[in-house]
């Protein structure tokens, strides 16, 4: 009998790119998706016997009893994501980004286990020069940090479970996001040819959507080996400044200003380096670097030119 594996969520912008990857390497999918922006970015895999998808919430207690009865493995993806739309509605961000964790956790039987995505903006403001590993002190700053680092909290707690702290994704995705960073920066170099920086020293780490659906797939295989412990999930050789992720994009698309505004300031106020030698010591490696993901989103942005593909 196929392993299956339990996606709330699984529409979303990881979603969309991870099913169809589960799907391929032969296990069976169930998504719980809610369908919040109308997306149909999983209509390819309805032809595969081995994928089901269930309309619904991920905070409802029978329809969760329900699912859980089926799974292996539980994927929870369903989240509000980013500072800007946790803000803008703090009650569903907590009751989905925490709520439905300890939902889960509740109903599950001990034998089902869990790969939960945390964000490494938990990280805060890291300490000048010096690498975030996972022993580093999570201080987030937004109530989108909170929730995840409490949801990591309680999961890591529980047991069987993996938790991946994944830096900021770019790239294409059947369930495209905007407001990402690299995504929004190409964007508007492409539209507006333009762009202001607040605060642009500010560092962060990247990682390309395509990897981190491989860094699923990664701990489902290795789930024995790397369980009851949290991994950075980034790019070692892209811990990049705004100016440094705006110097990259204008390599490529030459005719690009950008802009640090002398006033004025980020709410997203993360600012770290961050070691992933930990998950690279399980074996895993990201397959693909910034430039290429520039590359992408390029020839993506060709196809896509209106802001319904926002998360706020």
């Amino acid at each position: 009998m196929k392993t299956q594996v339990l996606i709330t969520g699984g529409a979303g912008y990881i979603g969309s790119v991870l099913v169809p990857s589960l799907l391929q390497e032969g296990y069976g999918v169930h998504v719980l998706e809610s369908f919040t922006f109308g997306q149909s970015s999983l209509a390819e895999c309805c032809a595969d016997p081995n994928f089901q998808i269930t309309r619904g919430d991920c905070r409802d207690k029978s329809t969760m009893t329900r699912l859980l009865r089926e799974a292996d493995y539980i994927i929870p993806l369903a989240a509000i994501v980013g500072a800007p739309a946790c803000n803008a509605d703090a009650t569903a961000a907590t009751s989905i980004n925490l709520d439905a964790i300890k939902l889960i956790l509740s109903l599950r039987s001990p034998n089902q286990r869990i790969l939960l995505p945390n964000t490494n903006s938990g990280y805060g403001i890291g300490d000048k020069g010096t690498f975030c590993t996972e022993e580093s002190p999570l201080r987030p700053i937004s109530l989108y940090g909170c929730t995840k680092v409490q949801a990591e909290v309680a999961v890591l707690d529980a047991g069987n479970a993996i938790t991946f702290r994944l830096a900021t994704v770019f790239g294409m995705s059947p369930r495209m996001r905007l407001d990402l960073l690299v995504n929004d920066f190409v964007y508007r170099a492409i539209i507006d040819r333009a762009v202001v920086i607040f605060e642009g020293h500010a560092k962060r780490n990247f990682i390309h959507v395509r990897d981190v659906a491989r860094a699923f797939v990664h701990g489902l295989s290795q789930f024995d080996g790397m369980k009851n412990q949290a991994y950075n999930v980034g790019l070692s050789d892209a811990n990049l400044s705004k100016i440094e992720l705006c110097t990259e994009i204008r390599k490529q698309l030459p005719y690009f200003v950008f802009l640090e505004a002398a006033i004025g300031e980020d709410p997203d106020k993360r600012d770290y380096i961050v070691s992933n030698a930990k998950i690279e010591g399980t074996g895993f490696r990201p397959n693909h670097g910034i430039a290429a993901g520039i590359r992408e989103l390029i020839k993506g942005y060709t196809i896509l030119r209106n802001s319904r593909y926002g998360n706020v």
